[in-house]
């Protein structure tokens, strides 16, 4: 249990909730795990639904407090809430902002500072930890072209050219990707970006892991109340989640990117874990997408320092933290969004 921005995580197994009085009870079998003043809260976001009372249910629609339950890994299953009031609100303002492109260029950017920090973040990590086995000098030519592309982001109003210099940074990043490879390297590498189909096995990986990030963001804006298919760096397209595309821009790398290189660096997962198609398609087998799941799960326990709360959260409550701060500054109770720069 974790509150954070006036939202209750609850991201134990089989937890009850009930209602007592004016607060929250967390039940496992019987047993009493928590108890919360429901007056502070504006939402409740249960991971691994099991029940909630309809006391409980009541009493959050009558006072818009949102219920929101979601699997264990993250998958949006439903959303309670009462007569229609500050959702709509908020959607419309993501609307209106959408159709502009003028607005939508101030707040996409900071999708993309997010993103290019953070892939300069790992390119620095890598230049601290592993000096004799990268090329150090081609590292720090890149991390300072970053920076650079960083300034021109800020000042940036149209979203074309904001697409063009996200462009640019994305090349000399991947240009190091395949240096970050440390183990395994004759059966990983990376020459360039694959996607449909993907044609090696870091690909494979990496358009897995994409999919995996975009399922938990757009489950955290649906959560907050955001539609997640109308973005502002991505534009309008029947079925695609554009707005959680934006929004994991800024953890592709760090997240997503970092941990399919932990699992090639760490020997996780090896080439007996891929199948090759007939069109020259790579898969991963059923056992290797087991591993690659199981290990996704773990990671999502893991503690981190959220930079902007400055609070202790798992790495899989970030999604829904960038989701409720996109959502403060679309009802301007955030001067800016705040995107996630990892230290």
């Amino acid at each position: 249990m974790k509150k954070l921005l006036n939202t209750l995580f609850i991201t134990q197994q089989d937890v009850y909730l009930s209602l007592d009085g004016d607060n929250i009870v967390l039940l496992k079998e019987q047993e009493k795990m928590g108890r919360l003043p429901l007056h502070n809260l504006e939402s409740i976001v249960s991971f691994g639904y099991t029940g909630a009372s309809p006391a409980l249910m009541g009493y959050c629609a009558e006072r818009n407090i949102s219920l929101i339950f979601l699997t264990m890994s993250g998958r949006f299953l439903a959303r309670v809430s009462g007569k229609s009031k500050g959702n709509v609100v908020l959607r419309k303002k993501q609307y209106r902002i959408s159709d502009d492109e003028v607005l939508s260029a101030k707040i996409a950017r900071n999708f993309i500072i997010g993103k290019i920090y953070n892939n300069k973040w790992m390119i620095e990590r890598m230049t601290r930890d592993y000096p004799l086995r990268i090329d150090v000098i081609q590292f720090k030519e890149i991390s300072q072209h970053l920076s650079s592309i960083i300034k021109a982001v800020r000042e940036c109003k149209d979203l074309e050219r904001l697409r063009g210099l996200e462009g640019q940074a994305a090349i000399s990043y991947n240009s190091l990707f395949n240096q970050m490879i440390l183990q395994q390297k004759d059966d990983f590498y990376f020459h360039s970006r694959s996607r449909r189909p993907p044609l090696d096995h870091v690909n494979a990986m990496l358009s897995f892991a994409y999919t995996l990030l975009a399922n938990d963001m757009a489950s955290a804006l649906e959560g907050v109340g955001l539609d997640a298919y109308v973005g502002f760096l991505h534009r309008d397209r029947p079925g695609r989640v554009s707005l959680a595309l934006d929004a994991m821009e800024e953890l592709r790398g760090v997240y997503a990117d970092k941990f399919v290189l932990s699992l090639i660096n760490k020997k996780v997962i090896n080439k007996g874990d891929f199948l090759m198609k007939e069109n020259g398609a790579v898969i991963m087998t059923d056992e290797g997408r087991k591993k690659f799941l199981n290990a996704w799960q773990n990671k999502k326990q893991e503690k981190i320092t959220h930079p902007y709360l400055g609070e202790k959260i798992a790495w899989g409550l970030v999604p829904h933290v960038q989701a409720l701060l996109l959502a403060r500054h679309l009802r301007n109770d955030l001067d800016e969004y705040p995107p996630f720069l990892w230290k």
